[in-house]
């Protein structure tokens, strides 16, 4: 994995956001879509955001804190899109390339927690 930059990795979790707000509106509207999309929605978009306010930690304790923040949300997103591949979009390419870029992201930000705590 190549090293990341703080610019590249708020980047990354931007795009994110912006390609898991494209999928929810692919979604169908029917009620468990809908329940689903609203989660995936709020902590895909999350993830992004924490990083953004880790950028403007008061301490390396808060930064470490919302990359953590981040990375949990990042988990959950992950979750969630697995439950959207399995009983919504089987077989779909973006939500497979949107749990490949999940997955990638969730091992940048433990690996930047780590380096903090080194």
């Amino acid at each position: 994995m190549a090293s990341q930059s703080p610019k590249d990795i708020q980047k990354r979790t931007f795009d994110f956001g912006i390609s898991i707000i494209k999928m929810v509106e692919r979604l169908p509207r029917t009620l468990a879509a809908i329940e689903i999309g609203r989660q995936v929605l709020r902590s895909g978009t999350s993830v992004g955001a924490n990083v953004q306010e880790a950028d403007a930690a008061e301490s390396k304790k808060d930064f470490v804190h919302k990359i953590g923040i981040a990375r949990k949300e990042e988990q959950e997103t992950r979750y969630w899109l697995s439950i959207v591949q399995t009983a919504i979009f089987p077989n779909d390419t973006e939500v497979a390339g949107l749990q490949k870029e999940s997955d990638e992201l969730a091992r940048i930000l433990f690996t930047i927690i780590k380096s903090a705590h080194a």
